[in-house]
């Protein structure tokens, strides 16, 4: 959901404290979201799949050209990331960058729905997105490299902006997701290394199931939920939660 994920499990770090390194939490927090991304593989696994042996040849194409989308919107993000990742973290993992983003991102999706309820979405279909379109919905990507953004909130707002209905963005962001997630996976488990504790694989494991269980309920919401409505909750919620965030650290102190 395009809540931001790192501004839920900085409070849920703060609540529920685990006896685990720093560095191991810190690959944590990306690779139990690769579990997120298996569970939109499952649900959409014959749209995703240009083999599929019920599709014609005219769909197999168009589904090999969904692909060559969303790896043409991963190219900015990706080289961004690999250059510069330890210096956005360094920069921008602080409790006062997600709070700030998480309102700044909820306020642009109120005012987006607001102003543009009568709009009529000129790309109804996954197959209406342009190459174009992927490539500067790549470019919202980037976006998501501050944490707190969210980047399924700014690859839908992307998508949105260029005319794509809710329910094509929604679905677009989370393809996007499947190389995005798996490559950002790869290089923190390579950053980590492999030799897990029989503690730490326990506990890698346990909030990858989790987190494939909770996300089939959410992505099979989200797609329901948005075909009658539109994003203002989400843009309230963020709000609240980046209040609530605010808050907590500001009364820690």
């Amino acid at each position: 959901m395009p809540v931001s994920s790192t501004g839920h499990m900085i409070l849920a770090d703060e609540l529920v404290r685990m006896n685990v390194s720093e560095e191991f939490m810190d690959m944590f927090l990306v690779v139990i979201q690769l579990a997120s991304i298996i569970a939109v593989a499952v649900l959409f696994f014959k749209k995703l799949n240009p083999l599929s042996p019920g599709k014609t040849p005219a769909e197999r194409r168009q589904t090999a050209m969904l692909w060559v989308k969303v790896l043409l919107a991963c190219v900015p993000a990706a080289v961004i990331g690999l250059l510069f990742d330890d210096i956005l973290n360094g920069l921008f993992y602080n409790y006062i960058t997600v709070a700030a983003m998480l309102i700044l991102y909820g306020v642009i999706f109120i005012l987006l729905e607001t102003y543009g309820r009568h709009r009529i979405y000129e790309v109804t279909e996954l197959g209406g997105l342009t190459y174009k379109n992927a490539a500067v919905i790549g470019m919202f990507q980037l976006l998501a490299l501050i944490p707190g953004t969210s980047r399924s909130g700014a690859t839908i707002l992307g998508a949105m902006i260029l005319g794509a209905s809710r329910p094509v963005a929604a679905e677009f962001s989370f393809f996007l997701a499947v190389p995005v997630m798996f490559g950002a996976s790869a290089l923190k488990l390579l950053k980590f290394g492999f030799d897990f504790s029989g503690f730490e694989l326990a506990v890698l494991s346990a909030g990858m199931i989790t987190a494939f269980a909770v996300s089939v309920f959410a992505v099979k919401f989200l797609m329901n939920y948005i075909k009658k409505h539109d994003f203002k909750a989400f843009g309230y919620y963020r709000i609240a939660l980046g209040l609530v965030v605010f808050a907590y650290f500001i009364l820690k102190k």
